[in-house]
């Protein structure tokens, strides 16, 4: 087991999945550590929903680790945010209600390879920087950097590149409420947590 998932909350589409994964920003890459204690690195990463990409910094000892280990979760975080009785209606009724937490993840596990060739060094730093920059109204590429700058910058990352056997998704979005409880919870939340708000609409809609 990755993470607690009830029936209510698991998200099971692929094509539903693999938009989560491609829309979280920093996420988490978690493999067995030394001593009971796991290893951990908030690294961008990228999917085509078969294999994950990224790096870390050659210093960060975790890709030793990781070749040691072999194996890895990838956790790609979504929106996320606070839930208070007071959004229930049902409140007003019984009192019965309690706090929560809204939020979206995907866990992706499997075998990880470490790459220290520089060539699919740059192609895994230029595609991760081609997927951020898309958002920019003028952006930037590795191709405006010096090559031997460029050259030199890849000698101080290995690439990571896990190969996907299981994925878990899970959307805990007031599923398990009834209507107008989601729909105050949804109210609740306010205009500072529209990504939350987005998605929990997108559930309610079957998105």
């Amino acid at each position: 087991m990755t993470v607690y998932n009830p029936p209510a909350f698991r998200e099971e589409r692929p094509e539903v999945v693999l938009r989560m994964m491609r829309d979280a920003r920093l996420c988490l890459l978690v493999s067995n550590g030394a001593g009971g204690v796991p290893d951990i690195s908030h690294i961008p990463l990228q999917t085509d929903g078969v294999r994950v990409v990224g790096h870390l910094a050659r210093a960060n000892p975790h890709w030793k680790a990781l070749r040691e280990s072999g194996r890895a979760i990838a956790v790609f975080p979504g929106p996320e945010g606070y839930i208070s009785p007071n959004s229930y209606p049902s409140k007003a009724e019984h009192h019965r209600v309690v706090p929560t937490w809204n939020y979206e993840a995907v866990h992706a596990e499997g075998p990880v390879e470490i790459v220290e060739d520089a060539v699919r060094l740059r192609e895994i730093v230029a595609a991760l920087t081609d997927q951020h920059e898309a958002r920019s109204a003028a952006p930037w590429s590795v191709n405006d950097a010096p090559a031997e700058f460029v050259a030199s910058q890849l000698k101080g990352i290995v690439g990571i590149v896990l190969t996907i056997e299981s994925l878990t998704g899970k959307r805990k979005l007031s599923q398990n409420r009834n209507e107008a409880d989601r729909n105050g919870a949804l109210e609740g939340l306010g205009p500072e947590n529209a990504a939350l708000a987005q998605a929990m609409r997108g559930a309610r809609e079957g998105n």
